[in-house]
This record gives structure tokens, C-alpha cells and sequence, in this order.
């Protein structure tokens, strides 16, 4: 069977563990009643095998099978890196 996986793109807010890092994905939904789009924010935590991410780069990341209690998203590629 060839599933496709879940891609989303956000960016990185922490990368202090050893391979692993927290990405916050942004999303638009509209309000039921008020019909005005609300963003709303969800942070994930991905595996980084390298080590490569930095605070504040844009990446792409893929759901996986769960690697730990909390991480079951794994890196994809990098789109873009960070100035700081």
C-alpha cells in the first residue's frame, strides 16, 4: 500500500533537544457564525536526524509513525533558512 503522508509546512521555534525540533503550523479557519478567518496555531514536535535546523527557518515535514511520546513528524527539506 502506498499512503500518501500528511505534508504541512511551518517554522521552527526550538531546536535545543538533540534531534528533534518544535515547528509551529499556521492555518486558516473561518468562524461558524462570524464568517471571519481566525488563525490558528499548532506546534509539533519533528525529528531532525541532522541536526540542521535553526530557530526561525521554514520547513516542510512529513507524518510518520511515532518515534517518541510526542514526536511523530519527521523533517523533509528545508525551504528556507533563517537570517538570524
Amino acid at each position: 500500500m502506498n499512503e500518501k503522508k500528511n505534508l504541512l509546512n511551518g517554522y521552527i521555534v526550538s531546536n535545543k533537544m538533540n534531534k528533534s525540533a518544535v515547528v509551529i503550523v499556521e492555518r486558516k479557519i473561518k468562524h461558524s457564525i462570524y464568517k471571519k478567518f481566525i488563525k490558528k496555531r499548532t506546534k509539533l514536535c519533528i525529528h531532525d536526524e541532522k541536526n540542521i535546523c535553526n530557530i526561525g527557518d521554514i520547513v516542510t515535514i512529513r507524518e510518520c509513525r511515532p518515534i517518541s511520546k510526542t514526536k511523530s513528524w519527521i523533517l523533509v527539506n528545508i525551504l528556507e533558512k533563517s537570517i538570524v
